[in-house]
């Protein structure tokens, strides 16, 4: 991934926030088919490994759990807030007029090593933590002893566990923070009030510290 460095982002724990706010993430591998991507919810582990461990589960009609081998690399993608930035947004185009447009977002890119878990007891302790983190806003949050025993049981016998140990973590918060404070701000604020509150607010607090530093 091509990171000019005002947008690089090395802080694992700010990487390992984004990863855990926006767990979608895009499997990337290359198997004996060649390129393939899968988009899977993922658990981090922050404790294990020297850079986390992610822990998901695909199902077993999913050719890509046989199509690669233990210890291939993946990448997986993270991509959080994003949205276009218009060049009227900037005070300074008004003046000078010497602004394009450009497309603002944050992602991180985990580089890591898979492995293949093929076993209940895998497959059921990865379940159980992603319902009760995704379940927990829920007023009568969903538990999987909701459903009959042998229901649950056929479900997990129907997936199949996938494992990536992070070797490497790459982010890129695209802000524009090679612009002045008043710009982010400005785009910031616009788009704030076009509904985009997440990557607006955040655009803000860039310019806010842009401005005292």
């Amino acid at each position: 991934m091509y990171i000019p460095a005002h947008f690089k982002i090395e802080d694992p724990a700010a990487l390992h926030e984004l990863m855990r706010a926006f767990p979608l993430g895009m499997l990337v591998t290359h198997g004996g088919s060649g390129l393939d991507v899968n988009h899977i919810p993922f658990e981090l582990d922050e404790g294990a490994g020297a850079l986390g461990v992610l822990n998901a589960h695909v199902a077993r009609a999913n050719p890509v759990w046989q199509d690669v081998a233990d210890g291939d690399e993946a990448l997986v993608v993270f991509r959080a807030e994003q949205a276009y930035i218009s060049p009227s947004w900037y005070p300074s185009k008004h003046e000078a007029h010497k602004q394009v447009p450009t497309w603002n977002y944050r992602v991180v890119h985990a580089r890591g090593r898979i492995v293949i878990r093929d076993d209940e007891r895998y497959v059921r302790g990865v379940v159980a933590r992603l319902t009760r983190r995704h379940e927990a806003g829920e007023p009568q949050p969903w538990k999987m002893s909701d459903s009959a025993p042998e229901y649950i049981d056929g479900m997990l016998r129907a997936i199949v566990g996938i494992q990536v140990e992070i070797t490497a973590l790459e982010g890129k918060f695209k802000l524009g923070q090679n612009k002045e404070a008043r710009d982010i701000a400005g785009a910031g604020q616009a788009l704030v009030e076009r509904g985009e509150q997440a990557l607006g607010q955040i655009m803000l607090a860039c310019a806010r510290e842009k401005s005292a530093g």
